[in-house]
């Protein structure tokens, strides 16, 4: 019988040739194979970082804790060599944002993040709590505090790898994602900025919270405000061809109007969420708290609506507000009707370049895998930042940030299986749009 000292070597060299063998059927090169091993070895760093972030509450009115975040990743892009700027956001009426940026060769990229969430410096849910199954529950777990570290962790792996440099980086993380700061044009200059300088933009949002799936089409975000106003008088004499129907009649015909022409629109959504109508009526659009008084026997005077209107593309929402004018426009006897549309998210519309990356996204996931990637359904994906970047460029990916559910909920809970996971197809995907791809 042999000696185990002389059959372990024999076994060890035959495991090798078989990890070398599944690792070359992976269609990964070996720098792509030294960007995976990096990831892997970083994940107690990485979790660490995430709780870092997500123990500093930056609701985003909470200027002094979006600051804390932004200086945290601050130090995180120094330490690679980035040249690191505050932007500050008094101008904005926000804490401001926070842009990192490396290298002046290869392709231009622009990564986006935020460092806001929705909860509130008064919050009962502060603190990042680990728990059974790989998974982490906290504010902003997923939303988006994961998805920056994701982005800290990539730039590492490509360091580590000495591709780093191969590369143009921006990193934009703004302060005021869930809650925009005015004016618009103030509040989104340095990303637009940055997103005219980039041929690509990546967003690391958490897109349906489906590790299977990305996002390459946002429905942009408008809200609107109806007012209708009418001649008062007794309610005996509605209808009268001298008085009208009344105001809120006619808001009752333009809203079925609009319902009836538009519910049935793929990927556009159009939702009245506060009514207020009677003799006299006020509406408070920062609090969306109104009042009306009026008498049952008394025809209304005035009626206000306010709500919002999503669509997939620019041409689409320009179709819908056209169709919207002429609804409008055939009014009851009687009244007036004027509608105001105030913009706030564009759309990410589906480009061919956002599919040509999903394309490539999907090939590195397969490459290390994970199999396929598809795109996320607009209807499920909300509007983010890179709806002001996606026009800019020719190619836009978001959704590939740190996965799991509950986001802008108390039961917000991250799923760190994929926190290695989607560094790893970022950063492999990046290494391979590198200066070839320009």
């Amino acid at each position: 019988m042999r000696s185990l000292i002389h059959i372990v070597p024999g076994l060890l060299c035959l495991t090798l040739v078989l990890v070398h063998t599944a690792l070359a059927d992976t269609g990964l090169d070996p720098v792509e194979l030294s960007i995976v091993s990096h990831v892997d070895s970083e994940q107690r760093r990485a979790v660490a970082l995430l709780e870092e972030v997500v123990n500093i509450n930056s609701g985003t009115m909470n200027l002094a804790g979006v600051r804390r975040v932004g200086e945290v990743f601050a130090r995180e892009f120094s330490t690679l060599g980035f040249d690191v700027e505050w932007i500050e956001g008094a101008a904005f009426n926000r804490a401001g944002h926070l842009v990192a940026a490396r290298g002046e060769q290869g392709v231009r990229l622009l990564l986006i993040g935020h460092l806001d969430t929705v909860f509130a410096a008064d919050s009962k849910f502060q603190q990042l709590e680990l728990l059974p199954g790989n998974y982490a529950k906290g504010p902003g777990t997923t939303d988006m505090k994961g998805g920056d570290v994701i982005i800290v962790q990539v730039l590492r792996a490509l360091d580590a790898a000495g591709v780093l440099d191969q590369l143009s980086i921006r990193v934009v993380m703004t302060g005021d994602e869930e809650d925009r700061g005015e004016p618009l044009e103030l509040a989104n200059l340095a990303l637009i900025d940055a997103a005219r300088w980039a041929d690509i933009a990546i967003g690391f949002e958490d897109g349906d919270g489906d590790p299977e799936t990305a996002v390459v089409s946002r429905r942009g975000y408008a809200s609107w405000q109806l007012s209708v106003s009418a001649t008062p008088a007794h309610s005996s004499q509605i209808f009268r061809s001298d008085i009208g129907d009344g105001a809120i009649f006619e808001a009752a015909r333009v809203l079925e109007g609009f319902r009836v022409a538009l519910s049935g629109v793929p990927n556009l959504t159009f939702n009245p969420g506060v009514i207020v109508g009677g003799t006299e009526v006020a509406l408070d659009a920062d609090t969306s708290r109104g009042r009306a008084f009026g008498k049952d026997n008394v025809i209304a005077k005035s009626v206000l609506v306010t709500g919002d209107i999503r669509a997939v593309s620019p041409e689409q929402l320009a179709d819908a507000k056209a169709r919207m004018r002429g609804i409008l426009a055939r009014h009851l006897s009687g009244t007036d009707t004027e509608m105001v549309f105030s913009d706030g998210y564009p759309p990410m519309a589906p480009s061919a370049g956002n599919l040509k990356l999903l394309e490539l996204y999907s090939q590195v996931s397969q490459a290390l895998g994970a199999g396929p990637v598809t795109a996320v359904d607009p209807r499920k994906a909300g509007a983010a930042d890179i709806s002001f970047a996606a026009r800019h460029v020719r190619m836009a990916l978001d959704g590939v940030g740190l996965m799991g559910r509950g986001g802008h909920t108390q039961d917000e809970t991250a799923d760190l299986a994929t926190l290695s996971l989607q560094t790893k197809r970022a950063a492999v995907l990046m290494y391979r749009l590198g200066p070839s791809s320009r």
